[in-house]
């Protein structure tokens, strides 16, 4: 399989004459890796751990394949992803990958697209999840909100923002797989994020430079005050999940604009009140 196209300038610069593929393959999975790294992550998410991990809802996971949809917190880190996969394969074990679908920042380089391939994750695209679904009947988790979820504000962390992104449902109903829907919380209490930024990367242009809609402003450490998505070290946090009831496409459903907004409303209203439920947890 060839390289996916770097949408980014800078990456597009940086890897300029490599020709073969990385993160594309889900038979590239190496279970003794996800399990050298769940032991490595255990001293961050175990409990009595400072980013400690807690799932409700495991039990409302069907049988593979299904397409796990969640949204995203914490900046540039996403330790809500690496505390889900943590999870996820704590409670399941390594012999149910879960494929994480990586903008192409998470993969930048041949090597460390390398690294987290064995580690289960894929280039974000229709293609890599398809075939993961449909071909090896592994799970896929995607976040649809990406980097303008990521990095929302703190007065808005407990708010599910997809910006409209509607591929996933598109998805789940070429490959006829239920969501499950996760909704996470304390990610974002790693960080101050105080604004997302969307006007100083439109005045920058870093669509066209980075594939990102961001530029923010937050609260983090070691910075202080930064300006910029750079990554940041968490203060220590409750990581929480809550994972809702599948919710299955109609069967033999076609994929037709009308149903892939019908379903993705269902998504982020099942969502949003699993966020809702860890809000008043919180309170």
């Amino acid at each position: 399989m060839s390289l996916p196209a770097f949408q980014g300038r800078l990456l597009r610069w940086l890897n300029r004459g490599e020709q073969s593929a990385w993160a594309t393959e889900p038979e590239d999975y190496d279970p003794a890796a996800v399990e050298r790294t769940v032991s490595f992550l255990d001293r961050f998410f175990a409990p009595l751990r400072p980013w400690a991990a807690q799932v409700y809802g495991f039990e409302h996971v069907p049988p593979s394949p299904v397409l796990v949809v969640a949204n995203h917190s914490g900046g540039t880190l996403i330790p809500d992803a690496w505390g889900l996969g943590w999870a996820w394969y704590r409670h399941f074990g390594t012999g149910r990958p879960l494929h994480f679908l990586a903008h192409e920042w998470v993969l930048p380089v041949r090597r460390v697209g390398e690294a987290l391939a064995h580690r289960g994750i894929l280039w974000a695209s229709p293609e890599n999840a398809l075939r993961a679904l449909r071909e090896y009947s592994h799970d896929v988790c995607v976040f649809p909100g990406g980097d303008l979820d990521a990095w929302r504000p703190w007065s808005r962390r407990y708010q599910v923002e997809f910006a409209g992104r509607l591929g996933y449902a598109r998805l789940a109903l070429e490959a006829g797989v239920p969501i499950v829907p996760v909704a996470n919380a304390g990610g974002h209490e790693t960080l101050r994020v105080l604004t997302d930024g969307r006007a100083i990367a439109r005045a920058l242009s870093f669509a066209r430079v980075a594939r990102a809609h961001v530029f923010p402003i937050h609260v983090s450490l070691p910075w202080g005050l930064a300006i910029g998505p750079w990554p940041h070290l968490p203060w220590p946090a409750h990581m929480r999940y809550r994972i809702g009831e599948p919710i299955s496409p109609p069967a033999g459903a076609k994929v037709t604009e009308d149903a892939v907004r019908v379903l993705d409303l269902r998504v982020r209203s099942a969502m949003q009140r699993e966020l809702d439920e860890l809000a008043r947890a919180k309170a």
